[in-house]
């Protein structure tokens, strides 16, 4: 069984920067972790996510070149750090957990209880 708690969310404006943490219980390397985030009146969508052991990530395409994911296996602990954040970054953010790496949410069997992120414009 794994658990999963997000940290990092706040109230940031328009261009600046977050990091997200997402803590596990339970070893976690071979697992691909993902992020994922919901804004008021949609449904939830993928942001990133990274491989096992880290050697791959893949981006939604609204926020390559902006978002960074990366993890530290020793720690079990899964970052996204933020920057250049816009408004419509603005929502709830998630972290979860997949057997294998990829961006449809309905592969991730764990997930956190997410964290609010607000973007000021």
């Amino acid at each position: 069984q794994v658990q999963l708690v997000e940290s990092g969310g706040g109230l940031v404006q328009a261009g600046g920067s977050l990091r997200l943490s997402c803590a596990a219980s339970g070893r976690t390397f071979n697992f691909a972790m993902g992020w994922f985030r919901q804004a008021p009146g949609k449904e939830r969508a993928f942001v990133a996510a990274i491989s096992g052991w880290g050697g791959k990530t893949i981006y939604a395409d609204s926020v390559k070149g902006r978002f960074t994911i990366s993890r530290d296996n020793a720690n079990n602990t899964v970052f996204l750090q933020m920057n250049s954040l816009k408004p419509e970054d603005t929502a709830v953010y998630y972290c979860a957990a997949a057997r294998f790496l990829d961006e449809e949410s309905n592969l991730y069997d764990y997930w956190g209880q997410g964290t609010q992120v607000t973007v000021s414009s």
